[in-house]
């Protein structure tokens, strides 16, 4: 496995779980993967693995998996941000229509709202907060992974909870995204680049 310091700069990339959900493997194998050539793939000087996108994408056209790991194929990502807090909801709009990338944010401030509203949203990925009055994030990531309409939904969620504060408040439904506040806006940035080299290779295998 290449080791490199920083990651390449022209380089599209995703960690490690987000691979194991794109190609539908589980974390252990992804790392053999990488292990044996077949997914590139490189350690920050923070010691975070980074895998490139195009080797996920080529591995995907090699085995036949193109096209089964996102159901929707629409040209632009559709992202539905959940935040009541209006300087970190501000924050991560603004920041995210300033990435120059195929994404449409719509913002709601309660998960309430993003309820009454999600089925005709349809987004793509939804970004919530758990700490939020009423009905709050916990609850709000319930209902939908109850629902199989919702299932193809990507769950991110941003809080200032710690992983053992979310786990003793009963933890998140499986393959959600724990970021934790400050989010790592890089970090973000690399999640959504990775999600949109892959919805184009799977228009390109069409």
């Amino acid at each position: 496995m290449k080791t490199n310091k920083n990651i390449p700069s022209e380089e599209e990339f995703c960690g490690t779980s987000y691979a194991a959900k794109l190609l539908n493997l589980s974390i252990g194998t992804v790392l053999s993967l990488v292990e044996k050539g077949e997914l590139r793939a490189w350690k920050t000087g923070g010691g975070h693995r980074r895998i490139a996108m195009q080797s996920i994408l080529d591995y995907q056209k090699l085995h036949n998996l193109m096209g089964k790991s996102e159901p929707s194929q629409g040209a632009r990502l559709k992202v539905l941000l959940v935040e009541d807090d209006e300087p970190t909801r501000e924050l991560l709009k603004g920041t995210i229509e300033q990435w120059n990338l195929p994404i449409d944010c719509t913002v709601k401030t309660s998960a309430m709202e993003a309820l009454i509203e999600i089925a005709s949203l349809r987004p793509d990925v939804l970004i919530t907060d758990l700490k939020m009055p009423g009905v709050d994030g916990f609850e709000f990531l319930r209902i939908l992974r109850a629902n199989p309409s919702f299932s193809s939904i990507h769950l991110v969620t941003i809080t200032s909870l710690s992983e053992r504060e979310v786990a003793d408040r009963g933890g998140l439904p499986e393959h959600t995204i724990y970021l934790k506040k400050p989010v790592d806006m890089r970090w973000l940035n690399g999640y959504f680049v990775a999600l949109a080299a892959t919805r184009r290779g799977q228009q390109g295998a069409n």
